[in-house]
C-alpha cells in the first residue's frame, strides 16, 4: 500500500487526523506563496491553496498519496489574513466582533497515479460582540499567532462563539468528514 504524506506543518492537522485513526507516514510541508489572487473569493482561495500544496509535495513523493489542506476565514468577500502580529489579530477580531463569518476549509488528496480528489467544507461562525477588554485578554494569550482570521476556535476563542453551523474540525483546520470521505474513496480507510 502507498504511503500517506501530509503536506502541512500544522500540528492541529496531525491531531485531527489522529482522531480518525490516521497517522501519516511523513509530514512534508509545502512552502508556497499564499497571497490571494486578484478578485479571488475565499472558497476559491482555500481550494486553490489546498490543491497547490498537495501538487507541490506530490512532485517530491510520486509514489505516495498526498493530503493537502488550507483554511481561509472570509468576511463577506474579504479574505482575512493569518495573523502574524498583534495589530493584524486585533483588526481581525474587531471586524469579526458581533458578526457572522465563513470559514472555508479545503482538502485535496493526490494519488500516486496523479489523480486528484477535492473537497470543500464551509462553516458559519458568529462571535458575540467582543469588548475591548476581551480582545486585549485574548491577544495577551498569544494563541492567535499564525491563525487565519486571528483566532483559534479550539482555544480560548471558543468561549466567544455564539453560533456555529458546519464543521468544527474544519474551522480548526481540517474538516474530518470530508477528509475521511476522500481517504475512504481512495481505499486508505475502511468504509
Amino acid at each position: 500500500m502507498s504511503r500517506l504524506i501530509l503536506a502541512s506543518a500544522s500540528p492541529r492537522r496531525l491531531d485531527l487526523l489522529a482522531r480518525i485513526g490516521v497517522v501519516p507516514a511523513a509530514v512534508d510541508p509545502a512552502d508556497l506563496d499564499e497571497s490571494p489572487l486578484k478578485a479571488e473569493r475565499p472558497p476559491a482561495h482555500a481550494a486553490r491553496l489546498a490543491a497547490a500544496k498537495a501538487a507541490l509535495v506530490a512532485a517530491r513523493h510520486p509514489d505516495s498519496f498526498i493530503l493537502g489542506a488550507d483554511t481561509v476565514v472570509g468576511a463577506g468577500i474579504r479574505i482575512l489574513p493569518k495573523a502574524e502580529d498583534e495589530a493584524t489579530a486585533r483588526k481581525c477580531l474587531t471586524l469579526l466582533s458581533g458578526r457572522r463569518h465563513r470559514v472555508h476549509s479545503a482538502v485535496t488528496l493526490i494519488a500516486p497515479d496523479g489523480s486528484a480528489r477535492h473537497r470543500l467544507s464551509t462553516s458559519i461562525v458568529a462571535f458575540k460582540v467582543l469588548t475591548a477588554a476581551e480582545i486585549d485578554a485574548y491577544l495577551a494569550g498569544g494563541e492567535w499567532h499564525g491563525k487565519a482570521g486571528g483566532y483559534a476556535i479550539q482555544g480560548q476563542a471558543e468561549a466567544y462563539v455564539r453560533f456555529l453551523s458546519g464543521s468544527h474540525s474544519g474551522v480548526v483546520g481540517l474538516p474530518l468528514f470530508e477528509t475521511r470521505a476522500l481517504l475512504a474513496a481512495a481505499g486508505l480507510l475502511l468504509g
